[in-house]
């Protein structure tokens, strides 16, 4: 682990170091890195150039505009770094001693009346030592400040302590992110996207740094796609109508299939779309990935990518509590929310014993969780050994509960599925876990056929297949 450094100690130790050399260009909010390394002296020894295209027209002039007219953007961000490190190639030359870096951000900081989200992406491309490919980090951050100085402040200490760990901890990916946070203050910036690619990284996997980000405290909500980038999750997810599966995934069942399909058809139907306007996406929450306290990133992995093979993007959060996804999913401003759940998922949020404060928790949870744009659809829950099929309808519950629960009923906002596949009721996740572990039963009658193909191709959740055809997987590098 990395000994905790200041702000003036890195910049210092980077300025003096005649071997790390490089530009830094900063747009818009983000002109406080620059001058972080110029206090803290020796700066002509690390700094061969510093740009500041506050204005627009000379932005483009120098960088081209972008198809979407934006400016704090990943695109815009990749265009600084590949023109800035190109122009040090360029004048430079490649060097036997040197290792070049271009370091950028374009930052939105708050505004005037205080009514914007302020945000900002920040990278640098790098060499790890010299003559190499350069490698990139690149993150976007949320700014949570209520004032724009103290923002500009910790973009400022944040783009010191990237430029650091591209310099000193780029083959540590655990102390590199955790060195980002060194003198930050508290609670003024959430890192929601990270990309750590190149040479310099070796084949890391991007979902285990998604994962990391999460785990960390870092973000809240990481998002991958099935094609494996990590995106930024408010921009994926922006005026959309999105439907939701929240599942342990563990496996990936023939229940889960049924749970989205089916529900999708309704969340269809009820809000009158198409199916290519609908984004259907798998929620896995850390609370659901938690084995003995500790992050299984392995275990992570496994569902991962059962879930990317089916074809859904997939959402790592945080939230334990089906309100607090729901807050995160109205930040960006979506048109029609639907959360596909099963019925005894709708108990346990019903459940008063669940609240330290049942009155105050309830009306807080529900005030949130239940709106105009939100529906909630409960797939029929059969217990086991018994013949009677529980809906949200007949849902037994506490009696304090029942006059709110009606009313939700009676203004559509929980919906009970019309059709399911009954076999699927039958089904126990923790019995198919221990039949793939053994390999014993009909396991593969129970999952998807692309679910028990990946099963056994590559030995995921124990499955005792051919030593030689395990896959080799990575370290837990990551410590939470």
């Amino acid at each position: 682990m990395s000994e905790k450094r200041t702000i003036e100690s890195k910049a210092l130790q980077i300025n003096l170091d005649p071997k790390f050399y490089g530009t830094l260009a900063e747009i818009g909010a983000g002109q406080e890195v620059a001058r972080n390394f110029f206090r803290a002296g020796g700066a002509s020894g690390t700094i061969a150039k510093t740009m500041s295209a506050y204005d627009m027209t000379f932005s483009n002039a120098i960088y081209g505009e972008e198809a979407d007219g934006r400016y704090v953007s990943k695109s815009r961000l990749y265009k600084m770094l590949d023109h800035e490190y190109d122009l040090l190639l360029e004048r430079l030359g490649q060097s036997d001693e040197k290792r070049y870096f271009s370091f950028a951000n374009t930052v939105a900081s708050l505004n005037y009346r205080k009514n914007n989200q302020p945000h900002g992406w920040l990278g640098v491309k790098f060499q790890d030592k010299p003559g190499a490919e350069a490698s990139n980090a690149t993150i976007h951050v949320k700014l949570l400040d209520s004032d724009a100085s103290l923002q500009y402040h910790v973009l400022g200490i944040l783009g010191v302590n990237l430029i650091y760990a591209c310099y000193a901890y780029y083959d540590d990916p655990d102390t590199f992110l955790n060195s980002l946070m060194d003198n930050m203050p508290i609670n003024s910036i959430e890192i929601d996207m990270m990309r750590l690619k190149g040479p310099a990284f070796g084949d890391l996997d991007q979902r285990l740094i998604a994962l990391a980000l999460v785990s960390k405290g870092y973000s809240q909500v990481a998002c991958f796609l099935p094609n494996g980038d990590i995106v930024q999750p408010k921009d994926f997810l922006y005026k959309k109508n999105i439907c939701i599966l929240r599942a342990r995934f563990k496996p990936f069942t023939n229940l889960n299939m049924d749970i989205i399909e089916q529900g999708r058809k309704l969340f269809i139907e009820h809000n009158a779309l198409e199916e290519k306007q609908v984004e259907t996406i798998c929620e896995i929450t850390l609370k659901n990935l938690s084995l003995n306290e500790k992050i299984s990133y392995q275990d992570f992995l496994d569902r991962a990518e059962m879930i990317c093979n089916i074809g859904y993007p997939v959402l790592v959060t945080n939230f334990p509590e089906h309100h607090e996804l729901t807050i995160f999913l109205k930040e960006v401003k979506p048109l029609c929310i639907g959360i596909l759940l099963g019925v005894m998922n709708l108990k346990q949020i019903f459940d008063i014993r669940n609240y330290e404060n049942p009155i105050s928790d309830l009306l807080l949870q529900f005030g949130h969780l239940f709106n105009q744009k939100v529906k909630l659809y409960a797939y029929p829950f059969q217990p086991k050994g018994q013949n009677e099929i529980y809906t949200s309808k007949t849902l037994p519950l506490d009696s304090h509960m029942k006059h709110l629960y009606n009313f939700l009923l009676e203004n559509n906002l929980i919906v009970d599925y019309i059709h399911y596949d009954k076999n699927n009721l039958l089904i126990d996740s923790n019995a198919i876990i221990e039949m793939i572990r053994t390999d014993s039963g009909n396991w593969e009658a129970y999952v998807p056929k692309v679910v028990s193909e990946l099963i056994k191709e590559k030995c995921l959740f124990d499955h005792p297949c051919d030593i030689e055809k395990k896959r080799k997987i990575q370290p837990e590098i990551f410590r939470t």
